[in-house]
This record gives structure tokens, C-alpha cells and sequence, in this order.
């Protein structure tokens, strides 16, 4: 997968002591940026805080509660809005960076994925980076320059993907949040140890 669009799934160990993480346990995340791409660590409250003086300028930070991970579930009889962004995003397809995005939106709308930051890259692009409240996984969805006359296309294009048989039992297609303001850079923005633009208060 390419480094525009990422899924970095969180570990059950804690990256520095390797102890398996207890459910319900505060964890600390941290993405960096290297000659690899992004690498993700997550750590326990006292690894945590000699992790973050070794790791200059990390990408993103943001603090959770680890949940034990959910048991298999039955395979999917149709497309979800999960499934279809997870295909699109292995599939790397640039065509579909519209519909990844409202993808995500609508999963963030439906309380599936959590915004713990957004940051911009050097171009100018800005980059939403979600957390699956279930699973832990990180969701690196770049925002595109999504025209308000452009939408109607895309929520159709989005419905037929998903496979609905007519408007009534598509799942609701919401219109792109405005564009975020990401945090500055400076290190003096952390609180409370993690990055946000605002302090999180449901790490569920």
C-alpha cells in the first residue's frame, strides 16, 4: 500500500516493555514519519514517557483505552461502507480518493472511526488520521479538493458501490465536514501527551 492512503493496525504489546496490553488499559499511540514510512508505536502509560523523549517531531500522537479485539465475525452477505473502504484502499486506486474520503466520513458519522488528529503535508495536503474504535487500526485519508458540484456525483457513486437498490436503503451519504485547521507544528501544542485539536474525551 502506498503512503497516500494507510492502515496501521495497533499492537497488543506495549513497543517498549512487550507486555501484552490488559483490556481497558490507557495506551499511548505515536505515528512517525522515516526512511521506511509511517511506523506506529503504542505504549503503556510508563513506557510512554521515556518513548517520547527519544522521538523527536512524531507525526501524530493521541492517547486510547485498549479493548480487548472482537471475536471473528460472520462473513459479509453484502457491502458495508468498512469493507468497501478497506477494497478501495488496498486497491490504491487515485480515481476513487473522493469516495475513500466520504467513506471515512460517513464510518467517523456512524461512530466506527474516531478523528484523534489532522496534520498537512509539505504540499499543502491535509491528511484526517482516524482510529478504528474497535479494532485500534490507524486510517491515514488524505482530504481532496472536493467541490460543493462535485458531491451529488460522488454520494451516487458511493451508493452504487455499496450496492443499495434505490435511495431508500442506501446508507445515508453525509456532505464532507469542512476543511480542519491542522495543530502547529511546535511541540509546545502538546497536552496532555498526545496531539489534538481538540482534548479527546471518548477513547471507547
Amino acid at each position: 500500500m502506498n503512503q497516500d492512503w494507510d492502515i496501521k493496525p495497533r499492537s497488543d504489546t506495549c513497543h517498549g516493555c512487550e507486555k501484552p496490553f490488559a483490556d481497558a488499559e490507557p495506551y499511548f499511540s505515536a505515528l512517525v514519519f522515516g526512511d521506511q514510512g509511517y511506523v506506529r508505536a503504542d505504549c503503556c502509560e510508563t513506557c510512554w514517557q521515556r518513548y517520547r523523549q527519544t522521538v523527536q517531531s512524531p507525526y501524530s500522537t493521541w492517547q486510547g483505552v485498549y479493548r480487548k479485539p472482537p471475536a471473528p465475525e460472520e462473513p459479509l452477505k453484502k457491502e458495508t461502507a468498512e469493507s468497501l473502504l478497506r477494497q478501495l484502499m488496498e486497491q490504491e486506486d487515485r480515481s476513487k480518493v473522493n469516495v475513500v474520503y466520504i467513506l471515512a466520513v460517513m464510518l467517523e458519522r456512524k461512530r466506527a472511526l474516531v478523528e484523534r488528529d489532522v496534520q498537512q503535508r509539505e504540499d499543502g495536503t491535509r491528511v484526517r488520521v482516524y482510529e478504528h474504535r474497535k479494532t485500534g487500526e490507524t486510517f491515514l485519508i488524505p482530504e481532496p479538493s472536493l467541490q460543493l458540484d462535485q458531491l451529488e456525483e460522488v454520494q451516487q457513486e458511493v451508493v452504487a458501490l455499496l450496492g443499495a437498490r434505490d435511495d431508500a436503503e442506501a446508507e445515508p451519504v453525509p456532505e464532507p465536514p469542512p476543511p480542519a485547521e491542522p495543530p502547529a507544528e511546535s511541540p509546545d501544542n502538546l497536552r496532555d501527551g498526545f496531539y489534538s485539536k481538540q482534548p479527546s474525551t471518548d477513547h471507547g
